[in-house]
């Protein structure tokens, strides 16, 4: 059955995350959009981020409503005003009520998780932040150069200092999908915060941080499945 797939990417607002995933799902028969986030706007909160989407998405029915990292912040927001059928939350920043994305990494303890995974995995945990070592380590380096060639989008503070709106998550079926070797956010934090804030058993995939660059048909796959 064809599934109308909306994806909403991370921090940078940058579509082009999904460029590898879209023409997969596209050969599989299934309706693609994704929408770049005004990220570069300096008056831009979460507001408009699902504003983008809901835009984006009008008048497509039965939306599979992806949202990769920081999205899931503002993907739920736009749930009210599309017809989604399921959301997939894919390395998610799962909000709380009251919280913004700047605090959601203190409130949900993601520096001690990440500390605590480099020490494991051997990595100097109080290395200076390195792009290629955090979220590029499994990508593949033909991605990485089409990446930098295409230089970075920023993100205005407006977006991280904007409250998540809602009383609570959408009442409908969620999934997440979580990387195995993600060092941002390592698998055993992830699995705690989608236990605690949604009631959910991550799906694994052999990623990092940023699946649809580096595992994109393994990411595809996990999108069109039944979860």
């Amino acid at each position: 059955m064809s599934m109308n797939f909306v994806l909403v990417p991370g921090a940078g607002g940058d579509a082009h995350y999904w460029h590898l995933v879209t023409p997969l799902l596209r050969e599989a028969g299934h309706r693609v959009v994704a929408p770049d986030l005004p990220a570069e706007d300096d008056a831009a909160g979460l507001g408009e981020y699902a504003d983008a989407i809901v835009a984006a998405a009008a008048g497509e029915e039965r939306v599979v409503l992806v949202a990769q990292s920081m999205g899931a912040f503002s993907a739920p927001i736009a749930v009210e005003r599309l017809d989604v059928e399921q959301m997939v939350l894919v390395a998610p920043m799962i909000p709380a009520p009251g919280e913004s994305p700047g605090t959601w990494w203190s409130a949900t303890g993601q520096d001690v998780a990440a500390r605590e995974a480099a020490v494991a995995e051997g990595r100097d945990p109080d290395a200076p932040f390195d792009v290629r070592e955090t979220f590029l380590h499994d990508v593949p380096e033909p991605v990485i150069e089409d990446l930098f060639a295409r230089g970075e989008r920023p993100e205005t503070s407006a977006a991280f200092e904007d409250t998540w709106p809602l009383a609570g998550w959408p009442d409908l079926p969620t999934r997440v999908i979580a990387g195995r070797h993600d060092r941002l956010f390592p698998l055993p934090f992830m699995q705690t915060v989608s236990r605690d804030r949604l009631g959910v058993e991550p799906e694994i995939v052999d990623s990092g941080h940023l699946p649809a660059l580096s595992v994109p048909a393994a990411l595809a796959a996990r999108l069109m499945s039944p979860g």
